[in-house]
This record gives C-alpha cells, sequence and structure tokens, in this order.
C-alpha cells in the first residue's frame, strides 16, 4: 500500500456582482465582440467594497469540506496573488473563520500557478504524514489591483474562490493525486507583475508611482511562454504518472484565455472539447480558477467519476505546473 493524498471534496464560490462586457465597453474603447474572440469571456463577478479574498476563501473552503462530509483539516494553505494584508498572511484567519484555530495555515505565491503549487504542498504533506487532512484553497480579489482604465486586464479579470479537500489514502484510490510538477523562471517577472508595494519600492525610497499600484501583464509574450509551459509540464507529469495523452479524459487548465486553453490542447493532441471551461461566465480568476473549473466541472457533470484528469497552469514568476488524478465520486450539491 502506498500512502496518497485523495481529494475528497471540492467547493467554489464567486462575489454576487456580475460585471458583463457590456458594461466594460460603456467605460472603455471596446466591445462584446472584442472581448469574446480574444479571450471568451463573457462575463466576471467582482467583489462589492468590504469584501476581500479571505471572504471568499472562507465561503469556499467551507463548501469544500461540507462535499467531503468533513468536520475540519489539519492544514489549510491558500493560493492567493491578492492576500488581505502584505502581513500576516490570509490563510490563519480563514482557518481560524472555518473553526480551525490551531492548526498550521500559510499562504503560497504563485500567482495563476497557485493552486497546482499549494495542491502539490498538501499533497506532501499528508503522504509525509505530517497532516491527515489538508485544505487548499486559491482565493483572489483580482478586481482590486487592476487599473480600471487599462482595457487589457480590466476584461480579463474576476474574483472568487475555490478549495479541495486533500485527505489520506491509497495511491489505487479514485481522487489521488498521481503527480505534480511544478517549474519556475524568474527571468520572466516583469511578464506578470504589480511592481509596488514591495521591499524593492520601499528600498528605493522617493514616492512611489502611481502606476506601480496595478497589476501590469505583457500579453502576448504570456500567451506563448503559457502554452509552451504548460503543454511541456503536462507532457512531464503525464509521463511520470505513466499515461498517454490518450488516456486523458479532461483537461482543466488554468482558466487565462480560452485560446491558450486550446491551444495547449492542440500542442498536446487533445481534442478541444475535453477541456473543462468556466472561463466564460467568471473570466481570468487566477489562483482560484483551477478549483473553481473543478467545482463547476463536478456540479454539471462535465467531471464524471472515473475520468482521468490532467490539471495545468502558468502564472506570474514565472510559475507553471501540472497535476494527474483520477476523478472521484463526490457528491452534487
Amino acid at each position: 500500500m502506498t500512502r496518497a493524498a485523495v481529494l475528497a471534496g471540492v467547493g467554489g464560490y464567486v462575489p454576487p456582482r456580475v460585471v458583463t462586457n457590456e458594461e466594460l465597453s460603456r467605460r472603455l474603447d471596446t466591445s462584446d465582440a472584442w472581448i469574446r474572440t480574444r479571450t471568451g469571456i463573457a462575463a466576471r463577478h467582482v467583489v462589492d467594497p468590504g469584501t476581500s479574498t479571505g471572504d471568499l476563501a472562507v465561503e469556499a473552503g467551507g463548501r469544500a469540506l461540507k462535499n467531503a462530509g468533513a468536520d475540519g483539516a489539519d492544514l489549510v494553505i491558500v493560493a492567493t496573488t491578492t492576500p488581505d494584508r502584505p502581513c500576516p498572511a490570509t490563510a490563519p484567519a480563514v482557518a481560524a473563520r472555518l473553526g480551525l484555530t490551531g492548526v498550521p495555515a500559510y499562504d503560497v505565491a504563485a500567482v495563476c500557478s497557485g493552486f497546482v503549487y499549494a495542491l502539490q504542498a498538501g499533497a506532501a504533506a499528508v503522504t509525509a504524514g505530517f497532516a491527515e487532512r489538508v485544505l487548499v484553497v486559491g482565493a483572489e480579489s483580482f478586481s482590486t489591483i487592476l487599473d480600471p482604465a487599462d482595457r487589457t486586464t480590466s476584461v480579463i479579470f474576476g474574483d472568487g474562490a475555490g478549495a479541495v479537500l486533500l485527505r489520506a489514502g491509497e495511491r489505487t484510490e479514485p481522487g489521488a493525486v498521481l503527480d505534480v510538477h511544478l517549474g519556475s523562471d524568474g527571468s520572466m517577472a516583469d511578464l506578470i507583475t504589480v511592481r509596488g508595494g514591495g521591499a524593492e519600492e520601499r528600498s528605493r525610497g522617493g514616492v512611489p508611482r502611481p502606476e506601480d499600484r496595478y497589476f501590469r501583464m505583457d500579453g502576448k509574450s504570456v500567451f506563448f511562454a503559457a502554452v509552451r509551459r504548460m503543454a511541456e509540464s503536462s507532457r512531464t507529469a503525464l509521463a511520470r504518472t505513466g499515461w498517454e495523452v490518450a488516456d486523458v479524459d479532461r483537461l482543466v487548465g488554468h482558466q487565462a484565455n480560452t485560446r491558450i486553453i486550446h491551444a495547449v490542447a492542440e500542442q498536446l493532441g487533445l481534442p478541444p472539447e475535453r477541456a473543462v471551461l468556466n472561463i466564460e461566465r467568471v473570466g481570468n480568476t487566477s489562483a482560484a480558477s483551477i478549483p473553481l473549473a473543478l467545482a463547476d466541472g463536478l456540479a454539471d457533470g462535465t467531471l464524471t467519476a472515473g475520468d482521468r484528469v490532467l490539471l495545468t497552469a502558468f502564472g506570474g514568476g514565472a510559475t507553471w505546473g501540472s497535476a494527474t488524478l483520477v476523478w472521484p465520486d463526490l457528491p452534487i450539491g
């Protein structure tokens, strides 16, 4: 018997406020057709004033625990680029609000790859015997770091959270995390960044530049890097799992852009219809996107028990990662 981390529950949450392409078109030089053609996005959810990333994480985490029929966890990991505060981490407060005061809790910062990074950390904690149950959350209030005048980012990103509960089990069980592959290249840090607010800016002194408060992305360069790295990472994870590409029933890619997901599928030789997509209604939710897609895939029947699932993501850092598992039989609702 080989001890493994087994996916036991999923949960997702998006804030109630919906911002449509039409609404954005009234204040930006864009249109519904332009946004849909380039991104596949029709709408996104954004937080109301006073709602934080931690609020979203608590909602999604609670739903994952309920879906698993669990009353707690031994470790909480929150992947986010938009923590409630620069200090302390968001995860301890999330844990406390879920009634898990006293358990270890920490944040992971890998932008859009954050959930895969956190999944690896959670799975490693289980396989090492450090924890029996780990709550892994991806949560973002990305609207809080977007330049409202920048149509290249404002049309893409949305807010939300997704979570999974991992439990100790056997590698032969459905839901077992079979492999996780991760990578990074710090020379690409400026492709996806918020320049201000950290030690780099503060150590320079002087007056901070207002534009450095906002998220910036070199979209064209990111597109090519994301497709390349996600495809490479996917092949590595599949090979280490012992799967061929044809064995994959569902591709759950980071919901960055429909064209990116389809390009990754093409690079791998997967039919595009095997990709799980929810980007049209939620946009790019960064670290929340994969667990949100898992929750939606369970709810709408796209993911069914026995499906061989490949997860893959690319994010700032640059970071990337992929994971494999067989989808378990989870309750819906």
